[in-house]
């Protein structure tokens, strides 16, 4: 049964974002991306297994098919995801914790400077620098709760987000490989968050995407292309044997695919993820992220045959700038234009606009200056 938070990859044209506003699919997927790095720094800074920062990055990829980028500031939602993951993958922190954190990150403070408790009744006592800090945490803490209130209605109270790497743990028992493949894959698969994939593909799609792309890189740019290692297999001509999950042939870079019994259409949407996440590693800007150098000088496979999503990061402010001149009535400034600094390797819009769409009050929206940290 098809999932309802797997969608094709033409509803990117037909997002919120892009259908209701200035956004191009190469912005959001952008600011998806940042929005994403975001959430992972402020995951890490509160000490939450890896399992809760995956089920947040779902949620905050779910939100955005139902939701503008204009009305709902990234950093705003990835807060509220973090903190709703807090609660559902049993790792409790305290929102005044998330808001502390949360508040660090997007001013560049000092997570130190922040009280962890709102000043007494006597506040002159306090410095003024601490009160304004103090104040803000304040306003943050309502935009975390009120956001959660609309990110709980978008996700339609399911909370299950299933996770590449537990395939990735099955593929890994399964076969002896490298440890070198493992790893790769692990990475990529974090990586693969930061990019759409888990709203587009099963989870054992994407873990045979990370296992394949994995062992093309170990391999070395002589080893078999990414088009031989998904090929479909000929047929055999032996007589048919029980179900196993040992590779059927002794070719090693074909294991993921035969591991799983992909079928043609399975090939295809591999083919897809693979490309999908080669443009995304194409378009990072070099001189922030040396390490995928490698991966991008990997061929995608030619049978993908989809739309480009992705332009080059340094690239997109210009872009957006080009394509509107000066913001929408009605829009405020709460999403800077400014470069990527990331470092590691089924509602319609016509549902949407059928729906009164709850914001967040005037009165918790105060611009708050915000670094790029994502």
């Amino acid at each position: 049964m098809q999932s309802q938070w797997v969608f094709p990859i033409s509803a990117l044209q037909l997002t919120p974002s892009v259908v209701t506003s200035s956004y191009t699919v190469a912005k959001e997927l952008y600011d998806r991306s940042r929005g994403v790095e975001f959430l992972f720094r402020l995951g890490s800074s509160l000490g939450l297994p890896t399992s809760a920062m995956f089920t947040a990055a779902t949620w905050f990829h779910r939100f955005f098919m139902r939701y503008s980028m204009e009305d709902y500031h990234r950093q705003d939602v990835a807060a509220s995801c973090i903190f709703l993951a807090t609660k559902t993958e049993e790792c409790g922190r305290k929102l005044r914790d998330v808001a502390r954190v949360c508040q660090a990150k997007i001013t560049g403070k000092d997570v130190s400077l922040i009280h962890s408790e709102s000043p007494a009744c006597n506040m002159f006592s306090l410095l003024q620098l601490e009160l304004i800090y103090t104040q803000e945490v304040d306003q943050l803490q309502n935009v975390i709760l009120l956001t959660e209130e609309v990110l709980l209605e978008a996700l339609c109270f399911d909370f299950v987000a299933p996770s590449p790497h537990a395939e990735l743990i099955d593929l890994f028992d399964a076969y002896q490989e490298d440890t070198r493949v493992h790893d790769y894959a692990w990475s990529i698969a974090h990586d693969s968050y930061r990019t759409p994939l888990c709203i587009l593909f099963p989870p054992r799609i994407i873990a045979c995407t990370c296992y394949v792309l994995a062992q093309r890189a170990v391999d070395g740019p002589h080893s078999a292309s990414l088009d031989a290692r998904i090929s479909a297999s000929p047929p055999s001509a032996s007589l048919p044997t029980p179900p196993s999950h040992k590779p059927a042939s002794p070719d090693a870079s074909r294991f993921a695919v035969e591991y799983y019994g992909f079928t043609e259409d399975d090939i295809a949407k591999v083919s897809d993820a693979l490309s999908i996440l080669l443009e995304y590693y194409s378009a990072q800007d070099m001189q922030n992220a040396p390490h995928v150098a490698p991966l991008t000088m990997i061929s995608p496979p030619t049978s993908s045959l989809r739309p480009t999503l992705y332009e080059p990061f340094s690239q997109v402010p210009q872009l957006l700038s080009q394509s509107a001149s000066f913001p929408p009535a009605g829009t405020s400034n709460r999403t800077p234009i400014s470069s990527y600094g990331g470092n590691t390797p089924a509602k319609t819009p016509l549902h949407v606009a059928e729906q009164p769409e709850r914001a967040i009050p005037e009165s918790a929206k105060k611009i708050i200056g915000r670094l790029d940290l994502s």
